[in-house]
């Protein structure tokens, strides 16, 4: 299947037709696409993601607003968090099958970890960028509350919305009276791309790690498992 029935076959998932093609496909090119085919006469997508990801937010914190009128500003700041994030991002990426449609180089299509995880959060951000230049303002406000907005009830169940990082600090001042400690343990990965192994610790007792691709997602990540180890 050749790129332009690629792109009819995603017009047609999501169900929004673009009066440019080239916009849409554009929001699937990979930087490392344009190192191997120097002829190929569309850019890469991040102009694009950088629109997006303001649309997103701006879509995100309105509907957030009309649909939580008793939350107040905090509570909605971690809610957009939470919904704009990477890991959401891809999740909703995974379900729309974008992995099928991008233009990567021979060496990112090995990469099927965190790296490519990123690609594809990043990837919806301009696809979300591609709707709004193309279609406007209504048409993108539509797609993200049809594929990103209904996962906000299952977020708020699993109250994974709660920053853990200043919940298991309150906890762990209130019981046992010290305050938590982070220390990389691990850091590996080139420049453009790291992977961080965050330990906490309660004194000198090492409670639980966690990985990210920055040292601020290791943390969340150990915090949030400290919690569940101590059933706080």
């Amino acid at each position: 299947m050749n790129s332009e029935q690629n792109m009819e076959q995603f017009e047609k998932k999501v169900n929004i037709f673009f009066a440019d093609k080239n916009i849409l496909k554009q929001a699937f090119v990979h930087r490392s696409y344009l190192n191997e085919n120097k002829d190929f006469n569309i850019g890469h997508n991040e102009r694009l993601e950088f629109l997006g990801d303001a649309v997103l937010e701006l879509v995100i914190t309105d509907y957030l607003y009309r649909k939580y009128p008793e939350k107040n500003e905090g509570e909605m700041t971690s809610l957009r968090s939470a919904l704009v994030n990477s890991n959401t991002l891809y999740v909703v990426g995974v379900d729309l099958g974008i992995n099928d449609y991008l233009l990567l180089s021979k060496g990112e299509k090995k990469d099927t970890g965190r790296a490519r995880q990123y690609i594809l959060a990043n990837t919806m951000e301009a696809i979300i960028g591609a709707i709004y230049i193309d279609q406007g303002y209504e048409k993108v406000k539509d797609f993200i509350y049809r594929h990103i907005t209904p996962l906000v009830e299952k977020i708020i169940s699993e109250r994974s919305w709660i920053d853990s990082k200043s919940f298991f600090q309150e906890r762990a001042q209130e019981i046992e009276g010290v305050t938590p400690l982070y220390k990389t343990e691990k850091e590996t990965g080139p420049d453009h791309n790291k992977h961080f192994t965050v330990g906490v610790y309660l004194k000198e007792e090492l409670i639980a790690t966690g990985e990210g691709d920055s040292k601020q997602n290791g943390e969340q990540e150990a915090a949030r498992k400290a919690l569940e180890k101590k059933s706080w």
